[in-house]
Formats: C-alpha cells, structure tokens, sequence
C-alpha cells in the first residue's frame, strides 16, 4: 500500500474554486414543486422541469478542504459565509427536450443547524429559457464526480519528460518512472490513473496550441489543470513572478480553445508530493491528493493525503485574467528580457 509522505506544511490548505449558480436562480417552472428553486435531493420531485433565470450567471464559490475531507467557504470566496461547513448532497441528472443530459451537483451550506443557502454546480452549459427535466438522483455520485472535475489530467498521448530528458505518451508510463521535477529533481511515479469522460463542460478538454504559451507542441489537459509560468516581468499583476494558471481560464477561442464533444481518456499522475512536471514542453501539475480529488483514488490510495504545497500559493485569481489577451501577456511575460 503507498502512504503518502506528508510536505512540509509551508502554507494553509489551497482552496477549490468552484463555479456556481444559486439555487434561487434554476426553478421548476412545470411540475409538482411548481415555482420552487431546486433544493435537496429529499425535497425534489422527479419529471419537473426546471428553467434558469435570465441573466442568471456562474459564481465562485472557493471551498477549503479540512483533515476529515469536509469542506468550508474560504475566507476570499466571493459566494458564501466565509467558514460555513458545505456538503455535497447530491448528482442530479436533467434532460432537455431533445434528450440531451447533462449533471448537476447539488451543495448545501449550512450555518449552525440550519441551511443557508444551496449553490448548485452543472457539470455542463446551462442555458435561460431551455427546459430541463429531473430525470435521476444520486446520493451519493457527487462526491465522485466533484473529484473528477478537480482531477489534474493529461490527455492520452502526451509526452511527459523523464528523468533521462526522453519524452513518453502518458499512457506509456508505468509506476516506478523517474519524471522529472521542476522543484525536486528526478521523482518516482506512485500511480497512474485513467479515466474516460464525456467531453462536455467540466470534462471537455482545453486545447493550447503549439507556441501559445511557448510550448513545443500541442497541450491538452482536463479544465482545471494549472500549468506552471515563469514571468521575466509582471505582466497579469500577480505580485510575484511564478505563478499557476488553470487553463480553463486562458481559453480565447483562438490559441487556447475548449474542445466540446464525443468521449475523452484522462490520464492521472500521482507522486509522493504534488510536483510541477514537463508535459509538451509545459511545466503542469501532478495530480494533488486533497480532500476534493481522493475519492477518484482507488481503494488502495484511499488514504493518500498530500501536505500543504507551496505551489498552491502561486495560482492565479480569475480576475487577474479576465483580459482577452491573456495568453498573449502570460507569453510576452515569460519572454521578455
């Protein structure tokens, strides 16, 4: 069995950043709980239909992940009572009129005894106007589903460099490979996983292409993976010059693009400690073992528990890329002189 040696704990838990909609905002508009905002997996009523308000808009909800794998609203969450527990109650699964489905986790903040606010994250576009019917619940999938979303992964057949400098497709690497480190030298691979996903919203990969981001060949990986840049000078504003960039958040629909559609094999490198690698040319991160990707473990890593890592501290607010030419910047940065 692998246990996980503990790092150095350098700085406090790293928040999950999740994107949410009030539960106030998707409301049945036919059906039993005719005029209700969708709630918990108790109260809901299978065969409503449910519709988004208009104007209706995705909301950071930033998590803190404790030691007993429980979660609280962060104290720089823009959504929420900073230090209110949230659980995850549900999956819920809707269908649209042309049978397209698509799922839904429900997360319910509590304070004190009681709920104070429900915030529900879709796993796919949602749209104003568009109806969706309650087709499935499960009590128990939305953990599951929230790690794989939050699960670092490379697309199959991106090479990763070894220790040796030799580059191998991702799938070709086996337990017990040197993969070269950026902080830490040469580290042994503990495990790999695979997983294959419907490519749409949370799971549809990104893109960045050749050169983008100085790469040497294309680069896909899953949306919340954070790659690792280098700033000669301060471009984006971070106040530091290394920082991590999920790359959902560099998608401009020219360089970077988000690529929706047919099934994805996800790729999952775990090492000791979380480490930045060389995939194509790009520092990224390994997969981080935390209380919001464990549950993607398998039962012989269900206790992998990584120690606070100080590449957490480098990641970037949205904010600070908002600009449409952010990649543009992030390069020009990492070049200037």
């Amino acid at each position: 069995m692998l246990h996980i040696v503990p790092s150095p704990p350098v700085m406090p838990a790293p928040a999950r950043i999740l994107s949410t909609i009030p539960a106030t905002d998707f409301r049945v508009t036919e059906g039993v709980a005719r005029g209700e905002a969708m709630g918990f997996a108790d109260e809901l009523v299978l065969d409503d239909i449910y519709q988004l308000a208009p104007g209706a808009g995705r909301r950071p909800l930033e998590l803190i992940g404790d030691e007993d794998d429980s979660f609280r609203v962060a104290a720089t969450s823009a959504t929420g009572t900073p230090g209110n527990p949230v659980v995850i109650d549900s999956c819920a699964t809707l269908m649209e009129r042309d049978g397209t489905t698509l799922e839904m986790l429900i997360l319910v903040e509590i304070e004190g005894t009681e709920a104070a606010a429900v915030h529900l994250m879709p796993l796919a576009p949602l749209a104003p106007r568009i109806d969706y019917r309650l087709v499935g619940l499960d009590r128990h999938a939305g953990t599951m589903r929230l790690a794989e979303a939050a699960s670092s992964s490379f697309l199959r057949g991106t090479r990763i460099t070894l220790a040796t400098g030799a580059q191998v497709a991702v799938e070709d690497l086996r337990p017990g490979d040197r993969i070269l480190t950026r902080d830490s030298g040469p580290r042994p691979l503990r495990w790999i996983g695979q997983t294959t996903l419907r490519a749409t919203g949370a799971f549809a990969p990104v893109l960045i292409r050749k050169g983008a981001l100085n790469n040497e060949n294309d680069l896909t990986l899953s949306p919340d993976h954070r790659v690792f840049i280098w700033q000669r000078e301060d471009r984006i504003g971070a106040g530091r010059a290394e920082v991590l960039v999920k790359v959902r958040n560099l998608v401009n629909g020219r360089d970077v693009v988000q690529l929706d559609g047919g099934f994805v094999d996800y790729f999952q490198l775990l090492f000791d400690a979380h480490h930045i690698i060389y995939a194509e040319g790009i520092a990224a991160e390994s997969l981080y073992a935390g209380p919001a990707t464990r549950a993607a473990l398998p039962e012989g890593l269900a206790a992998a528990r990584h120690g606070p890592s100080r590449h957490m501290g480098y990641e970037v607010k949205d904010s600070l890329l908002a600009p449409a030419d952010a990649v543009a910047l992030l390069r020009r940065a990492s070049e200037a002189r």
